[in-house]
């Protein structure tokens, strides 16, 4: 089924626009992606065209090659990270330095120490699931990735009842990390066979200084580990220092769409490539000046 996709000229974590357009989207799942030979298996195009998320860069030829009308635009390339879980989780702890351990212990104690003793309660059954929600939601309104990226956890009675659905079949794992009784950090993983995708992390932006997400995301992992049922531990699409941290190894993949050639089509794939390309230089130019962790930081405000 077509869904209206966001086309976003962003800025770091910030969207200055964002036009939408009527695609169907063409997902590659972590055991695509590291299947030695990746089957291609497209669904039909929507009324302008297919989202791409997240295919290994190597595949990128044919797939490109299965649609030769359609324009390609958009490509954001990165590695996917992702934890492998074959062994225990003191094996995972110890593909980290010492120095590494000794800071991620180091963040939990300082959390209870400043903000007080902390709580972290694990959601699977459908009653469980929803007051996670009922606590997460709230929390999920107030982060970055919720104000400026409409990416946080979704807030609709749709939503939750396909949560409630996955968590009826035993296919939901959530976290909260609370204090006194109020969450200041959730997490959000549903399974897919044998492997956990990272959906939604997030935290109390008041809070971000002593890493609620960071203590989370372990103490979840230990709990996770010890289940012995989990292969991999699936960071999705998109790059970024937490997933690169907590991740053991990573694919390279792309995401890109693929439109009908009409001429808004082209105007808007040319706007965003004009966009990127002085975004781009904009950056390389604030790395060189020293000005890149202000700019950031004045993004996120």
């Amino acid at each position: 089924m077509d869904e209206v996709a966001a086309i976003d000229f962003t800025i770091g974590s910030r969207r200055l626009l964002s036009v939408g357009r009527e695609l169907a989207t063409w997902g590659f799942s972590l055991e695509d992606v590291l299947a030695s030979e990746p089957r291609l298996e497209p669904p039909s195009p929507g009324r302008d065209g297919l989202r791409v998320l997240s295919a290994p860069v190597s595949m990128f030829p044919a797939i490109t090659a299965r649609f030769p009308r359609h324009l390609v635009g958009g490509r954001q390339d990165y590695r996917r990270h992702y934890i492998d879980m074959s062994g225990s989780y003191e094996d995972y702890l110890a593909r980290f330095s010492g120095k590494t351990r000794s800071t991620l212990r180091r963040k939990g104690r300082k959390l209870a120490k400043d903000a007080g003793e902390y709580e972290i309660s694990e959601h699977r059954t459908p009653a469980e699931v929803d007051e996670f929600l009922d606590a997460a939601l709230p929390l999920s309104a107030k982060t970055y990735q919720a104000r400026l990226l409409d990416a946080g956890l979704p807030d609709s009675d749709a939503a939750r009842t396909r949560m409630l659905e996955v968590a009826e079949a035993g296919q939901m794992r959530c976290f909260l990390l609370s204090i006194d009784g109020a969450a200041i950090a959730y997490l959000s993983l549903p399974v897919s066979g044998r492997t956990l995708v990272y959906e939604h992390l997030g935290y109390d932006p008041d809070f971000a200084r002593l890493s609620p997400g960071t203590v989370l995301q372990l103490e979840a992992l230990q709990r996770l580990f010890a289940e012995e049922r989990f292969d991999y531990f699936d960071f999705t699409e998109g790059d970024g220092a937490h997933k690169a941290m907590f991740g053991t190894d990573h694919a390279e993949c792309a995401s890109f769409v693929l439109l009908d050639p009409t001429l808004a089509n082209r105007a808007l794939l040319g706007a965003r490539a004009g966009f990127d390309g002085a975004v781009s230089t904009a950056k390389a130019l604030a790395e060189r000046t020293g000005a890149l962790a202000k700019v950031r930081s004045a993004l996120k405000a």
